[in-house]
């Protein structure tokens, strides 16, 4: 059966009285994506491993369980107890997590929920964050599609294309109205310091006068946390019919050099701050040197487009661990070497 119709757009209230089940609702992009369910009136039900069984401060209800431990009778009586009418899969392992644990996490969690969805006869439409590293390396310069045919050498990549193929072969085969939003690299407040972003305001909330940090040569597409958030609502508004069975690309389609991101946070902090580009620490989670995603589809199918500048995800992100703010814009600049062009990497 295919998923109900939910109710039209009607301000920021679009979606008052939707469940909305969203599993990892406890992670960086699942607290948000909460937020911005329960912003537009639905009825969010966060499940994660660690959640507490009840009622958040923020009014969502919460469910604890063990997605990876789940099979699928558990997680089609999940959907069907919570009513969903949309159901969001925000959980997943990221870099720090072992091969195994991102096999289970990442594709194995993924084709057991795209089957269980098949099996409920009311059933939601999914929404499956997947992953822009799904694409893998790319030339500079090069704005990628969702056409683009992906060969990611990661293991984080490998896992996470085939959850998202698990979600596109229910579509086609199950009926199941699934879409899959492949996102960047997702920054702003609460970024976990397993990031770049994340691991920078850290230390610069600890007062650290010295950052050593891996060669940052590379390019990527940096978009807000909140921003992503509200590609998922978006989503979940579409017409069932345009969005079923696509990959649709989430990122502010821009190329941000990494030098220019951690030399930005330095600034906003105020404080003299000396960067130490260790070759020792080689870069080893990605294997994309220069990342730019083309997000026209998303503007065409979803109405939806980046709002927030990284200059404003960044300084929400400095004030929610506490960096120092200063006290008049560009009070301090980044110490470091030049690049090998002999201009300051800034």
């Amino acid at each position: 059966m295919a998923a109900s119709p939910l109710p039209p757009p009607r301000g920021v209230r679009a979606l008052a009285g939707t469940p909305v089940l969203v599993l990892g609702g406890s992670g960086y992009l699942g607290r948000h994506i909460c937020s911005a369910f329960g912003a537009a009136g639905a009825e969010v039900v966060r499940v994660s491993r660690g959640a507490a069984d009840g009622v958040d401060g923020d009014g969502c209800r919460s469910v604890r369980l063990d997605l990876t431990a789940a099979g699928p009778d558990e997680l089609a009586r999940l959907c069907a107890d919570a009513g969903a009418r949309v159901l969001v899969n925000a959980s997943g392992a990221v870099w720090g997590g072992g091969e195994r644990q991102m096999a289970e996490a990442n594709a194995e969690l993924v084709g057991r929920l795209a089957g269980a969805v098949a099996r409920i006869p009311d059933r939601p439409r999914l929404i499956h964050l997947g992953s822009a590293y799904e694409y893998g390396p790319a030339r500079p310069g090069t704005a990628i599609a969702e056409d683009w045919p992906p060969a990611p050498t990661t293991v984080y990549g490998r896992t996470k294309l085939s959850g998202s193929q698990a979600v596109l072969r229910a579509a086609a085969e199950l009926g199941v109205a699934g879409t899959v939003l492949r996102v960047s690299v997702a920054c702003g407040p609460g970024a976990p310091v397993s990031s770049l972003a994340g691991a920078v305001a850290a230390h610069l909330a600890a007062g650290r006068d010295e950052l050593r940090l891996a060669p940052l040569r590379d390019h990527r597409d940096l978009v807000d946390v909140r921003d992503v958030a509200d590609a998922v609502v978006a989503a979940a508004l579409a017409p069932v019919a345009a969005v079923t069975g696509a990959v649709v690309n989430i990122g502010s389609g821009q190329a941000v050099p990494v030098r220019r991101l951690v030399d930005l946070m330095i600034a906003l902090s105020g404080r003299p701050v000396r960067i130490i580009e260790d070759p020792v620490l080689r870069r080893t989670r990605s294997d994309a040197a220069w990342q730019r995603l083309d997000i026209g589809r998303a503007r065409r199918l979803l109405g939806w487009a980046p709002r927030r500048t990284l200059r404003e995800s960044l300084r929400d992100l400095l004030a929610a661990v506490g960096a120092p703010r200063p006290a008049a814009a560009g009070a301090a600049t980044a110490i470091g070497p030049r690049n090998s062009h002999g201009k300051d990497s800034r």
